[in-house]
């Protein structure tokens, strides 16, 4: 059994998540948190922002872009040396 503070749960199934844990994941009032079970538990999760969201795929583009200009420059460097494929 995993260590932890015991709670009680209330009338209308809420539960207080400890400040000290609120405070290591960054969870404040009015945030959203998303609530699943996994293998046989509860997990309580904090739910991404739009911000963050938004920043994953900015950062995904960027590396992308990345990616194609080396693939770019592979390519070219791969036809200077092999020629340009064959018609089939």
């Amino acid at each position: 059994m995993s260590k932890g503070e015991r709670r009680k749960v209330g009338e209308r199934g809420q539960v207080t998540i400890p400040k000290e844990l609120r405070e290591r994941f960054g969870i404040k009032g009015g945030d959203d948190v998303v609530i699943h079970e996994e293998a046989g538990k509860l997990v309580i999760e904090r739910s991404i922002t739009r911000e963050e969201l938004a920043a994953g795929y900015r950062q995904r583009a960027q590396r992308t872009r990345e990616l194609a200009n080396e693939l770019e420059g592979v390519s070219a460097e791969a036809d200077e040396h092999l020629g340009d494929a064959p018609e089939w």
